[in-house]
């Protein structure tokens, strides 16, 4: 569980501003499962979906999507993982192949969340933002999600990866807006797959 909690250049959880605001979130809180609650709810809501809102800079580095309240799926995660472990709650990243419109290919990597609680053990978490026809909320040990998988060739993956998949920070931190993000969204080859299309995926762990 420690590489759950560890600080890494994107989930930078040691930088001041994450600290302050992991400290702020949890005040008055002593129960774990209340605290991961509010830091999602807080990067849900209050960290505008870069694509929804039109927004640039293009973060990454957890600490600079605070900053910038502006993210990607795959940088709200980073935000989210690095206010967990501030607060020594254990936190890893998932991801989810999804198609990018309209239910039908091609498709592209969504980033998103799982948090170690007990008593639950693993539980999935999906910040990206609600809107219109998209509803996670932190309910566990039921999960709800932002987008179900639905279309074949899509697919949950059932890896909870301490650091961030290097083919996503590449993306971000060589895309100059928004846009260009949207226009060169990853996707990755499927290995194995099993109904309800939860699959294994050919990479390399970060």
């Amino acid at each position: 569980m420690k590489q759950y909690l560890e600080v890494s250049k994107y989930i930078d959880w040691d930088n001041p501003l994450i600290l302050e605001k992991a400290k702020e979130l949890s005040v008055g809180l002593d129960d774990k499962n209340s605290i991961a609650r509010i830091c999602f709810e807080f990067v849900r809501d209050e960290i505008k979906h870069s694509w929804d809102h039109q927004l640039n800079p293009v973060t990454c580095k957890a600490s600079d999507v605070l900053i910038h309240k502006t993210g990607y799926c795959y940088a709200k995660s980073h935000l989210l993982a690095a206010l967990l472990r501030a607060n020594s709650i254990p936190a890893g990243l998932c991801y989810q192949r999804l198609t990018v419109a309209n239910d039908i290919p091609p498709f592209c990597i969504h980033g998103l969340n799982a948090v170690y609680l007990e008593p639950y053990g693993w539980y999935r978490i999906d910040a990206r933002g609600n809107k219109q026809g998209v509803n996670a909320v932190f309910n566990p040990p039921h999960e709800q999600l932002a987008f179900p998988i639905i279309t074949e060739g899509e697919a949950d993956f059932i890896e909870v990866w301490a650091k961030p998949l290097e083919i996503i920070v590449d993306l971000l931190e060589s895309s100059s807006s928004y846009k260009e993000v949207a226009d060169n969204l990853p996707d990755i080859q499927i290995v194995t797959a099993n109904k309800p299309f939860k699959a294994t995926a050919l990479w390399a762990a970060s």
